[in-house]
């Protein structure tokens, strides 16, 4: 389940809901991370762009990749802007197993940083400003790119 909220998540109500949908599923494992962001550089939050098409296409392969395991992955992300300390992103895996769940939660938000197609910005005095020293180029992103 892949879901985007404009601008930041109520999380104990997002957990809480998952849960209750889960709970009574067999899963022996709930592991969830939250992604809260942090007072650095003067920002006053941050703000987001999703390609959703791209997103959906990488987060599918996660849910197979899930599935092969016995397990599943949740995620709820924002879209717009963050302030300091509030949430912007939820993930959990639900599995029988703790281990699974536990190895597949690690690998997940991993390559989530490293791939999954959102777009960071820095707020700074009420502006956007891309947070280019802190972003990764995409796989095969570009139109000379190319595919190997």
């Amino acid at each position: 389940m892949l879901e985007l909220y404009n601008g930041s998540l109520n999380v104990e109500e997002i957990l809480s809901r998952w849960y209750r949908e889960y709970k009574d599923k067999n899963f022996g494992a709930f592991i969830n991370f939250v992604g809260i962001v942090r007072e650095e550089n003067q920002i006053d939050g941050l703000s987001f762009d999703i390609y959703e098409p791209l997103l959906k296409n990488w987060f599918s392969s996660w849910q197979e990749r899930a599935k092969k395991r016995g397990a599943l992955v949740l995620m709820a992300h924002s879209i717009g802007d963050v302030l300091v300390h509030q949430s912007s992103y939820i993930s959990a895996v639900l599995s029988p197993k703790r281990r699974v769940a536990l190895s597949l939660i690690d690998e997940f938000v991993e390559d989530f940083k490293a791939n999954a197609p959102i777009w960071k910005y820095d707020l700074v005095g009420g502006k956007r400003v891309y947070a280019k020293d802190r972003s990764l180029k995409l796989p095969n992103s570009g139109i000379l790119s190319s595919r190997g």
